[in-house]
């Protein structure tokens, strides 16, 4: 595997961050990057030209990294040549967030085949239902094929996100790339480092990702009294105090990020499903903490390659780590550096939502927010 980056910002264009020069051969090419810029086709077609016969898929983020480095208005362009890896790129439009179930469904069929390893996916961060599109990914292969990746970001603004297949970026889309061969070993973690708090909450009322009642009362002016002072900074506040979801297994417990709020019917729309019966507490963070689930993420996913001195890294970490870490955000980015060694190549986004198996070996993907989800590559 060989692989290029390039960072692009509208004051410089495209300037070279490493060495690498296989403009004319990568196969794939990975845009993360600011939501104006991706939907630029004066930015695409520079991309176009440089990479001629890639396929090009990227999102908007809420951060853009590369190496152990975060940046806000750029565009991280990563660039890879498999040398012994098939690769195949699908992408289906949202009409409907309650199409999410069958739109993963169909990205899962489309690519499924004999020497399928992996599935990376790229989705919407606003208009899509990602535990549906889990659910619908994990049915299409027969539970018998990990997938990871993540939903677009938009900073914290929550007003519009857009994914990128061999086009400028748009909203209502999902990309995924599949890789196949016996060459190709891909490895996966995600790990939060929040910790719950306060009482127990039953879940009363909600419909998929819509919460409506808490304990029989209204989710959203019970959620606020938890939230005190940040209130009035709803939605983009509640991704300090995220919900966790406990479930039947404790060590499987699932966290749910805030995507809106309803102020007439006193609801909140989350990223994920929030089932009726379930019980779910509120969360925060440390710095710490935050740390440790990032080193976690690659304890993880080296368990599960089987290497911890993979080729490529791709790291897709939440915005509400971002904004709990601040001016220190960068310091979950060099620890996971230090972890595999600056052979690496990294590369990555803060995002709205993460999509991994829970632990190493799995096959069945989950939604999660709030963590640092890692998937690595190696050609062997």
């Amino acid at each position: 595997m060989k692989t290029s980056q390039c960072t692009y910002t509208l004051e410089k264009g495209f300037q070279k961050f490493n060495s690498g020069d296989i403009q004319h051969n990568a196969q794939v090419v990975f845009l993360f990057g600011d939501r104006e810029l991706l939907k630029s086709e004066d930015v695409f077609n520079t991309v176009r030209s440089n990479y001629p016969i890639a396929d090009v898929v990227g999102c908007s983020t809420s951060g853009e990294i590369i190496g152990s480095q975060i940046d806000d208005g750029t565009i991280k362009c990563t660039a890879v040549l498999f040398e012994k890896t098939r690769t195949k790129v699908v992408h289906e439009d949202v009409s409907l967030v309650s199409d999410s179930y069958e739109i993963g469904k169909k990205l899962a069929s489309t690519l499924y085949a004999e020497d399928l390893v992996h599935i990376f996916v790229l989705s919407d961060g606003l208009n899509i239902n990602g535990s549906e599109l889990t659910k619908g990914l994990n049915q299409g292969l027969n539970f018998c094929v990990p997938v990871s990746g993540g939903l677009a970001g938009d900073q914290a603004l929550f007003s519009e996100t857009v994914v990128v297949h061999n086009s400028p970026g748009k909203s209502n889309l999902v990309v995924a790339v599949g890789f196949y061969g016996k060459d190709i070993r891909v490895g996966y973690g995600s790990k939060g480092g929040w910790e719950s708090f306060g009482v127990d909450r039953l879940v009363t009322k909600s419909k998929g990702n819509v919460l409506f009642e808490l304990d029989g009362k209204p989710a959203l002016e019970l959620y606020k009294t938890y939230l005190g002072e940040h209130a009035n900074q709803l939605p983009a506040s509640a991704l300090l105090f995220p919900l966790s979801i406990r479930g039947s297994e404790p060590e499987k417990a699932l966290v749910r990020t805030i995507l809106s709020v309803n102020e007439d019917d006193g609801s909140m729309t989350f990223a994920g499903d929030i089932p009726e019966g379930e019980y779910v507490r509120l969360m925060s963070a440390s710095f710490d903490k935050l740390v440790d689930g990032a080193i976690g993420a690659a304890e993880m996913s080296a368990i599960s390659l089987k290497d911890s001195n993979p080729d490529l890294a791709i790291l897709i970490s939440c915005v509400g780590r971002k904004l709990v870490l601040k001016q220190r955000v960068e310091e979950e980015l060099e620890q996971v550096q230090d972890f595999f060694g600056r052979n690496t190549v990294i590369s990555g986004f803060y995002s709205y939502g993460e999509i991994c198996p829970t632990k190493p070996f799995e096959q069945n993907c989950e939604l999660h927010n709030q963590t640092m989800t890692i998937t690595i590559f190696k050609e062997i």
